[in-house]
């Protein structure tokens, strides 16, 4: 009784409570309604087979990168350049890890422009057995300037891994390309599992299996050939697959190739088909859209409106903002890479963990591959979920943790004198937090991806960004371990300037992701 008069008070009165129930099921039907009339864009199939022509291409890079950081710095020290100061390992070992990114930052552009132009195909192919050569010869250097050449060989073969994603961005649409270029971190993520692995475990295979290669001269005398003519082989074998499977996605290209068949199929029936006496054609009445002639100029119609823009073209802010937070990305990515492995296998009175390339090479490989499983299980739905520039500012604050994880590295293992089980959760605490990390690769590659003006810039754009990105990954080992081998030797910062460089350099790219578009323009379309 009390609660009908307050009912009434309050104007709830039987005949309210039924209309606004009417109201509230009407506007669920439009809801409803609303909802099944929206159309709903059905996910074109990934071309599998391409894909993974392309992706064991790309493969090659990350294992051939990384092949060698388990014994690189210990490769250095036997080369006898440092003189015997295990503090300026990081000066030499960092120009071997720059040598890599720079010659493929000055040859990268230069590969998307020839592929713009001659193909997409014979580029691709011409790089894994370059790189495959180049690694047998850093395998059996014995000199440090054969290691420095060696990797520059490496990375103007590798230049070509620019052409790889212009292809990708070919073979798909709007509705599959984020699952296409999700899966780039998990093949990146293999490529680091596989390298060190390689490197780890076959390094020095004189001393680790001596019934099996003890009595080979050989491997006495180059104990680190074994993980490079394996790092070759994964480069080699996609360079054969991909001469037997892979297609041409140029678009000029395939429309040579069409203009080519339309011709011979037009001369092929004309030269087939008799001509009967009521077939005879009057003056004037030939069809010209079936004419070879016409087929030519339809073709080279759009071949000019797909010709290749002019450079100045890209320099446009829709272009060179993704472009920035991918050259600073890439700087910081890299440092962190090489500033881990050099850092792990310092000695702890000097300012590392002391950890020797086995467990480094078990490390990081264990890493690579939990980082391939979260890669292949969350970046898609992440990205479709929340977009490419909100997965590219989550993973930047994530930089911040993992860099920020050495100091308490450092703190626990000098008050330790060993690495104990406080060291080792610290470990596993920074490498969760890279996790994230590799989430920002595949987004921001869709951002410059939808970036490109046209079509026809896709190879310059995706070159102009691995230009970018290899330059400042050439930048970056050379920086680091630089900078981590100054900051011990003048006890910068108490031997941590390196580690606060970079945490600025982390906060410059969260302060890029905020310029990135919140919306890609195919999706406003």
């Amino acid at each position: 009784m009390w609660s009908r008069r307050v009912c009434c008070r309050r104007g709830w009165t039987s005949d309210s409570r039924a209309y606004s129930y009417r109201v509230g099921e009407n506007f669920m039907l439009l809801v409803r309604e609303a909802s099944q009339e929206e159309p709903t864009v059905k996910r074109s199939p990934l071309p599998k087979f391409q894909l993974f022509i392309v992706f064991l291409i790309q493969f090659a890079e990350p294992v051939t990168a990384t092949v060698i950081y388990p014994f690189v710095n210990q490769f250095v020290r036997d080369t006898g350049v440092i003189g015997g100061d295990e503090r300026r390992t990081g000066y030499y070992a960092g120009v071997i890890g720059s040598a890599f990114f720079f010659a493929e930052a000055v040859t990268v552009f230069h590969w998307g422009w020839a592929s713009d132009r001659v193909g997409r195909r014979p580029i691709l192919l011409l790089g894994p057995i370059g790189l495959a050569l180049a690694m047998l010869s850093f395998g059996v250097a014995e000199k440090y300037w054969m290691l420095v050449f060696s990797r520059c060989i490496q990375g103007i073969f590798n230049g070509n891994i620019g052409v790889s994603k212009t292809v990708i961005a070919e073979i798909t649409d709007a509705t599959n390309i984020a699952d296409a270029f999700a899966l780039m971190p998990l093949n990146w993520s293999l490529g680091i599992t596989m390298g060190p692995i390689l490197g780890g475990l076959l390094a020095e295979p004189a001393k680790r299996w001596p019934l099996l290669f003890g009595e080979v001269a050989f491997f006495h005398a180059h104990p680190y050939f074994l993980p490079c003519a394996a790092a070759g082989l994964c480069a080699l074998l996609p360079g054969i697959l991909g001469l037997v499977g892979l297609k041409e996605t140029l678009p000029s290209a395939l429309r040579k190739q069409d203009r080519r068949k339309c011709v011979e199929d037009t001369r092929d029936a004309t030269s087939s088909t008799p001509l009967l006496a009521g077939d005879i054609p009057e003056y004037g009445s030939r069809d010209r859209d079936n004419s070879p002639a016409h087929a030519e100029g339809e073709h080279a119609a759009k071949g000019q409106a797909d010709a290749p823009p002019p450079f100045r073209a890209l320099l446009i802010p829709q272009v060179l903002l993704p472009l920035a937070f991918y050259m600073v990305l890439a700087f910081i990515d890299m440092s962190s890479q090489v500033l881990l492995p050099l850092m792990y296998s310092t000695s702890i009175p000097i300012g590392g963990l002391g950890l020797d390339p086995y467990r480094i090479g078990v490390i990081l490989s264990v890493f690579g591959f939990v980082n391939a499983i979260v890669q292949l299980l969350f970046l898609p739905p992440l990205v479709r979920r929340w977009g490419p520039r909100n997965i590219c500012f989550a993973a930047t604050i994530s930089y911040l943790g993992n860099i920020g994880l050495y100091l308490p590295l450092l703190y626990f293992a000098s008050r330790a004198g060993r690495v104990d089980g406080k060291v080792w959760a610290t470990i596993v605490l920074q490498l969760a937090t890279r996790l994230t990390n590799s989430m920002a690769w595949g987004s921001i590659q869709i951002i410059i991806v939808d970036s490109a003006p046209s079509r026809a810039s896709l190879g310059a754009t995706n070159g102009l960004a691995q230009a970018l990105g290899c330059f400042a990954r050439s930048v970056g080992p050379a920086v680091a371990s630089s900078l981590f081998s100054l900051s011990l030797e003048r006890n910068l910062a108490g031997g941590k300037m390196v580690y606060f460089v970079l945490l600025g350099c982390t906060l410059l790219a969260l302060r890029l992701t905020f310029l990135l578009p919140q919306k890609l323009r195919s999706q406003k379309d």
